[in-house]
C-alpha cells in the first residue's frame, strides 16, 4: 500500500511541490518516470489542481520536462548533458564562493557554520537524506552570500536539473567521506576570507560530482536500462 504523507492546507501547491521535489531529488520518482497524478493525487492526498500547480512549479525549476500531449516526466540527463551542465554549475559555484568570501556578513556564516555542523551529524548517522537537505542548503546559502541577484538565479535554474544526480553521488562511502573533507576545506576557506581559496575548491568539489555522475552513468547505475545497451 502507497505511503500517505499528510500535509496542510497553507501553501499547498508549494508544499505538494516541496514533497514531489523531495521524491524526484531521491529517485523516488525515477528519471525519464511520467509524473502520474492520479497516483501522486492519492499518495499525497490533494487534488488535481495544487498538483498541477506544484508540477508546473517543478518544470520552471527544471526538475520536470513538460512535454505537450505526454504531461510531466522527471527530468533524464544525457552524458553530454551532464557534461556540459557541470562545466558551467562549476564555474558557478566558484564565483559564488569567491564572492561569498568578500561579501558574507557575520551572521551569513554562523547559520552556514551551525548547518556545517549538522550535515557532519547526518553523516556521522549515515543519513543521507537529511545530509543532501543541508548540503544543498550550504551550497545555495554560499550562493546567496554572493550577493549577486543575477548569479542566484542562474545558479538555481542550472543546479535545479542536477539535484538528483548530486545526490547519488554520495551513496559511495569512499566518494562520501571526499565530499565531507571537501565541505571542511570550503568552510575554513569561507571563513578564512579567502575567495581564491574557495573557488578553488567549490570547482573541484563540482568536479569530482561530475566524474562521480558520469562514472554511475556509464555503469547504468542511474538510469539501470543504460547498462543493457
Amino acid at each position: 500500500m502507497a505511503e500517505i504523507i499528510e500535509m496542510s492546507r497553507l501553501a499547498l501547491h508549494d508544499q505538494v511541490a516541496a514533497r514531489l521535489r523531495t521524491m524526484l531529488v531521491e529517485g523516488r520518482i525515477a528519471p525519464g518516470a511520467k509524473l502520474n497524478e492520479r497516483e501522486l493525487s492519492e499518495l499525497l492526498q490533494v487534488s488535481r489542481t495544487p498538483l498541477r500547480e506544484a508540477i508546473k512549479l517543478l518544470g520552471a525549476e527544471g526538475l520536470v520536462d513538460l512535454l505537450p500531449n505526454r504531461g510531466a516526466v522527471a527530468v533524464k540527463l544525457t552524458e553530454a548533458d551532464v557534461l556540459n551542465t557541470f562545466e558551467v554549475l562549476s564555474d558557478l559555484e566558484g564565483l559564488s564562493g569567491e564572492l561569498a568570501a568578500q561579501r558574507i556578513s557575520e551572521a551569513e556564516l554562523a547559520e552556514l557554520q551551525a548547518r556545517h555542523y549538522e550535515m557532519l551529524a547526518c553523516f556521522t548517522r549515515r543519513d543521507l537524506s537529511g545530509y543532501y537537505r543541508l548540503n544543498a542548503q550550504i551550497h545555495a546559502g554560499v550562493n546567496q552570500a554572493a550577493g549577486n541577484p543575477v548569479l542566484t538565479s542562474t545558479y538555481k535554474a542550472i543546479n535545479a536539473r542536477v539535484q538528483s544526480l548530486r545526490f547519488r553521488t554520495n551513496q559511495n562511502e569512499d566518494k562520501w567521506k571526499r565530499a565531507v573533507k571537501e565541505h571542511e576545506l570550503m568552510m575554513q576557506a569561507l571563513a578564512a576570507r579567502d575567495g581564491a581559496g574557495l573557488r578553488a575548491v567549490l570547482i573541484q568539489h563540482m568536479l569530482h560530482k561530475r566524474d562521480t555522475v558520469l562514472e554511475l552513468l556509464r555503469a547504468g547505475e542511474i538510469y539501470p536500462q543504460a547498462a543493457s545497451k
